[in-house]
């Protein structure tokens, strides 16, 4: 919005050419981003404790969580508020890629929001706290990320690249394209899908996911913006994509909102983000990957997360193959881990709950490192 009320003054104004400038309107993102998280906060901690939208402690958590039953839940609305306000705020609105991030993270986020809001209803009713159907819930999902694969198809963001096509980490200039279109509509559904389920598997811990999407926005942002400039893609030998550092607005408006947002969900945690949170997260960080043509990435980036998932799906695989074959008790005694996703395996295994988030920090920003390392490591 700034930017569109100040150009037409630029002429006559010299200093509002800075709002021209990609690296000052994200900087400018990410403090309002936070400052709007800080204003709105308390507000809605408020209204969520008069609510009594208390979070349903998941089946199969540490025994310690129990007391977590009386912290809010859907505190996601608070960076999600912020994050698209100071997007609209600073970025070009009307850019296809600030729009479509935009449109995913708020679809994703309306999933979350009706699987919160079934939750806390069934269990004023003292119903089981499942939400939405799983497969409803992934219905949604699919269907955001096939609508996303074959708008790419059909309409390329970048006139200089087709789609659909990716491009690999390590590789100078090497595109991918795919020869059957409808492959790279299920692709893009896969990878949207698995990062929102990806992210909604990781939030179990205080600050948690909350972090570790920081530090991938952090990272996304600046791949958005030396992927969006002709002379640092020429230099790195990376494919150049014409207005994609618009992302860059929007990723360090996301990353200011998650930081205002952890001073809330911080340990002890005063509000938890819910799937209202998690599930936005995942879509807006899968969409700007794919937009971005980068998501192999997200091995680097989402290394924590992948982590988490690959944990659940190996539990639940070693779990069903024992009981099928030995039985139910054989199966209990027999698990891979000691409990799943990963995070309550430390916990049990005597990690406190800090030390498996801060720990999980630190793993995330190393895959950070490795990611930006494939700048230069081609």
């Amino acid at each position: 919005m700034l930017y569109y009320l100040f150009l037409p003054l630029i002429p006559t104004y010299h200093l509002l050419n800075v709002f021209t400038y990609i690296t000052f309107r994200a900087a400018g993102a990410a403090v309002t981003a936070i400052l709007i998280s800080f204003v709105i906060g308390p507000a809605i901690l408020r209204r969520l404790n008069a609510a009594a939208n208390y979070q349903v402690v998941r089946e199969g958590t540490p025994d310690l969580h129990a007391i977590k039953g009386k912290t809010p839940t859907m505190g996601g609305l608070i960076f999600l508020f912020s994050a698209l306000v100071a997007t609209l705020f600073w970025a070009r609105v009307f850019s296809h890629y600030v729009m479509i991030a935009l449109l995913v993270t708020t679809g994703m986020g309306a999933i979350g929001f009706l699987d919160d809001m079934l939750k806390l209803k069934q269990k004023r009713l003292g119903l089981k706290n499942e939400g939405l159907v799983e497969r409803n819930k992934l219905f949604g999902q699919v269907m955001i990320g096939l609508a996303l694969g074959t708008y790419l198809w059909l309409r390329p963001l970048s006139p200089n690249l087709p789609d659909p096509s990716i491009t690999l980490p390590f590789y100078k200039y090497l595109l991918v394209v795919f020869t059957f279109p409808v492959l790279y509509v299920l692709f893009v559904t896969f990878i949207l899908t698995g990062v929102s389920n990806a992210v909604n598997l990781t939030d179990g811990l205080d600050g948690l996911a909350a972090g570790l999407c920081a530090i991938a926005f952090t990272v996304m942002a600046v791949f958005a913006y030396l992927i969006g400039r002709v002379d640092a893609s020429r230099y790195l030998g990376i494919f150049y994509l014409q207005h994609a550092g618009e992302l860059t607005i929007f990723c360090a408006a996301m990353m200011g909102a998650l930081i205002g947002f952890l001073w809330f969900n911080t340990f002890p945690a005063q509000v938890f983000m819910g799937d209202t949170g998690s599930l936005a997260l995942g879509g807006a960080l899968g969409a700007v990957a794919i937009m971005l043509k980068s998501e192999f990435l997200l091995i680097f980036v989402g290394i924590v997360f992948i982590a988490e998932t690959v944990s659940v799906l190996l539990q639940r695989f070693v779990f069903k193959y024992h009981r099928r074959r030995h039985g139910l008790e054989y199966a209990q005694k027999n698990r891979v881990f000691a409990r799943a996703p990963l995070h309550h395996h430390f916990e049990v295994k005597g990690w406190s709950e800090q030390q498996v988030v801060v720990r999980f920090w630190i793993i995330g920003i190393i895959g950070a490192f490795l990611a930006l390392s494939t700048l230069k490591l081609r």
